[in-house]
């Protein structure tokens, strides 16, 4: 099974598919719709049935029962989109055959090294075979390791009916890495009981909590008149942006924060004298304190307001989804059946928070209860991004581990 996933991936980074957060079609990217496309043709021909791409790029395929047991239907998700933070054009993977525990140089021209100096988990994989970079794009196993695992998983399933499995339902979504992978998304269709997105990092993680997420747009109104002649004049908007950053928490920061801290996160600054505009995500895992970060903002705004005497800051702020923990604690079960398919695969579970967002975040308020599973992939978003291959080929046997499971448990 490892030759299959490793082989699938290694096919799939071939796709451009970096979502566009400036773009206003969905797909966000023609990329994304090419890559769909393949992956129906895919699915069509290994077995599968119902294979739809519907008119926003979602691709959905079913897995039919064949246990006469009356079982749940069970999802499997994966995103098909990289992040737009780098790079996802001309993708050149490069395989680590044993990995030596030394250095290993991505880009020897732009001496680009990945290093267990700085990354230290990587020396958990001595001697396993790695996935790398070539030190100028990102990797693409956020999430296109899931999509080979799914897809490696239950085309295994139909090569092996002997293994008895309830109804599977798939889906491959656009771009959730820019926060609307699951905007199309149409529940009842779908048709799961309950589902897992497959996306994950290193092996062993499942995760059912995530951040409860905002967003925050500011503007910083000024007056701008010579200099030379400005007293008591003269309103400097960049100077009134970096009181509103002072009186912020200068240590509630994603750079000073881990595990259930939140913070808050300046993403984009622009401004001159008579213009500032700050953007920033707000980011808790803990509902009431996520309320607080965005009533602080808004009361810092209000102070600075009548310090002035009149408006010359606003402040927009928006909920983009919430921790998934409320919609899934209610049916816990649906973790001890990951956690018992990772132990009889011989993997220790990790439960930790989602320091970010999944498709599942939102989709379990849809309706849809959706923890995540690992991936196998180590630093996304850059270019020294890797995934360890046997991480792969385990994550495949989870996803067969509890489609055989369910029946167990229901049957």
């Amino acid at each position: 099974m490892e030759k299959n996933v490793v082989d699938r991936f290694l096919k799939y980074t071939g796709f451009d598919t970096q979502s566009d957060p400036d773009s206003s079609s969905s797909p966000s990217s023609k990329g994304q719709l090419k890559f769909g496309q393949h992956l129906a043709e895919e699915l069509v021909h290994i077995g599968l049935s119902e294979v739809e791409v519907d008119w926003n790029g979602i691709v959905t395929a079913t897995l039919p029962s064949n246990t006469p047991k009356t079982v749940p239907v069970i999802g499997f998700i994966a995103h098909m989109d990289t992040s737009p933070d780098c790079s996802g054009q001309h993708v050149s993977p490069k395989i680590i055959e044993s990995y030596d525990g030394e250095d290993i140089v991505l880009n020897g021209a732009k001496k680009i090294v990945l290093s267990p100096k700085r990354f230290p988990e990587i020396l958990r994989y001595k001697g396993d075979q790695l996935i790398v970079t070539d030190g100028t794009t990102l990797l693409g196993a956020d999430d296109k390791a899931g999509l080979a695992e799914i897809v490696t998983a239950v085309e295994y399933l139909l090569q092996h009916p002997e293994i008895e499995h309830g109804k599977i339902r798939l889906a491959f979504t656009p771009d959730e890495e820019i926060g609307k992978g699951a905007d199309h998304f149409y529940v009842p269709k779908f048709g799961a009981d309950f589902a897992y997105t497959m996306d994950g990092g290193e092996l062993g993680e499942l995760q059912y909590e995530n951040f409860n997420a905002a967003s925050a747009h500011l503007i910083f109104h000024g007056v701008n008149v010579h200099p030379g002649s400005a007293k008591d004049k003269m309103r400097n908007s960049l100077l009134v942006a970096n009181k509103f950053l002072n009186d912020l928490p200068g240590k509630e920061v994603p750079e000073h924060t881990e595990n259930f801290e939140g913070f808050f996160h300046m993403v984009k600054m622009a401004g001159k004298v008579d213009h500032t505009e700050l953007e920033f995500i707000i980011r808790d895992f803990d509902r009431v304190k996520f309320e607080e970060r965005k009533l602080l903002m808004n009361g810092i705004v209000d102070r600075l307001n009548l310090e002035y005497g009149e408006k010359v800051v606003e402040i927009t702020v928006k909920d983009q989804y919430f921790n998934m923990k409320e919609k899934i604690e209610p049916q816990f079960y649906i973790i001890e059946l990951a956690q018992k398919a990772m132990i009889s695969c011989g993997i220790e579970p990790k439960i930790v928070p989602v320091r970010g967002g999944t498709d599942g975040s939102r989709l379990s308020y849809m309706g849809l209860p959706c923890p995540n599973i690992f991936g196998g992939g180590h630093n996304f978003h850059g270019v020294y991004e890797y995934i360890p291959t046997k991480s792969m080929e385990r994550a495949c046997l989870v996803i067969v581990a509890i489609a055989s499971g369910v029946t167990e448990k229901y049957g």
